[in-house]
């Protein structure tokens, strides 16, 4: 993936005011409604094709509805689909957790007064409903607005020009920051510089017509943009939301993690936290996060290392990780497995980092006394 297009933005195109998308982008709720459609379809004999469903991403409700009743000839009109499956979405919205450094934005961006809206193909009713979980973002957002709010949703401009309008200012100086190819096409219509942050990272490769792509808000650089930088970095270590992971094992080696539903997509790079090791005991880790592959079939893969090991707490258990800090990308365009090495520089950073107050406090969480 290309990172900022823009190495430094001059007056002429210094950003003022950033626009959201929120499916995907902020929320993670294709994680926490993922197997709905599915289990839907199988109460009619159907069998659920992955690739058709992720070509779907970023669609409104409506025509996702007219296509799948279409693509799975289902004995239903799209009206009698919504409403027969809306319930099941509604009752999953309030899992939903905000992505890797999205809340550390939002709140960047509210304490510099910098203007930010949300624009979502959601109609407004839904969009209340899934950030009501979610602390002060109703509150910080400048506009809040849904697709039943505008003539067509994306891939047309009108929710982009929109925001851009009731903020009050020119959709040249707004930067659009997106993870579905349709939401990236309307920022490009709206004549708006977009960041992409691909829901489905094996297909970022589609992706080549938005400004920047990225593979997590975690790389995400204000001041590229003309934005106040970020100030939260605490000895080359970024603070991040523990992340818990399990299953994970082989010290040193990739291991492919197939029962952590619970992970976004939009995990990659260089993470560092604690590793519980079975009943050995809780030690300092430094952990890779890629993909392997670039199909609809492809697997997360993580390597965790020890940075503290001794062959006294060597074992063959799984290992649970939570992971608390953030150091880098990953150094290859595509984060695959290919791309993960672990770094002497890496495993410094780590370890000097969690031994300060913000990192090591993490060691008691909870999470890491559940059984392995």
């Amino acid at each position: 993936m290309n990172s900022c297009a823009c190495e430094s933005c001059n007056a002429e195109t210094q950003i003022l005011a950033v626009i959201m998308d929120l499916d995907g982008t902020l929320l993670d709720t294709e994680k926490t409604t993922k197997n709905i459609v599915k289990d839907f379809l199988a109460k009619y004999g159907k069998i659920l094709d992955r690739e058709k469903e992720d070509n779907r991403l970023g669609q409104m409700h409506r025509e996702s509805a007219a296509s799948i009743v279409k693509d799975y000839d289902l004995p239903l009109t799209p009206d009698q689909f919504s409403k027969e499956i809306m319930p099941m979405y509604k009752e999953r919205w309030p899992l939903a957790k905000a992505l890797p450094g999205v809340n550390r934005l939002i709140m960047h961006l509210h304490k510099h007064g910098v203007p930010f809206a949300l624009a979502s193909n959601s109609i407004r009713k839904h969009i209340d409903e899934k950030i009501s979980q979610q602390e002060g973002w109703k509150e910080s957002f400048s506009v809040i607005l849904g697709s039943n709010e505008v003539n067509s949703g994306k891939p047309a401009p009108d929710l982009f020009l929109e925001a851009a309008k009731r903020m009050g200012v020119d959709p040249l100086r707004c930067l659009v920051i997106e993870d579905s190819l349709p939401g990236v096409m309307a920022a490009k219509a709206a004549g708006m510089k977009v960041v992409a942050v691909p829901s489905l990272q094996t297909q970022a490769d589609r992706y080549s017509i938005a400004t920047s792509v990225l593979h997590s808000l975690l790389e995400f650089q204000p001041d590229l943009w003309g934005l106040p930088p970020f100030d939260d970095w605490v000895e080359n270590a970024l603070p991040i939301e523990p992340m818990y992971v399990k299953g994970v094992s082989c010290d040193g080696f990739l291991s492919e993690v197939t029962d952590n539903d619970t992970l976004p997509d939009q995990l990659s790079g260089i993470y560092f936290g604690w590793a519980k090791l079975g009943i050995s005991g809780i030690f300092k880790a430094v952990v890779g996060i890629g993909w392997h592959g670039h199909s609809v079939a492809s697997k997360r893969v993580i390597m965790p290392h020890l940075i503290d090991e001794t062959e006294e707490n060597k074992t063959d258990q799984p290992w649970q990780l939570l992971l608390v800090g953030y150091i880098r990308k990953l150094s290859g365009e595509m984060n695959t497995s290919l791309d993960i090495e672990i770094l002497e520089e890496d495993k410094c950073i780590a370890m000097a980092a969690l031994d300060l107050p913000v990192f090591a406090h993490h060691r008691g969480s909870t999470l890491l006394s559940e059984v392995a």
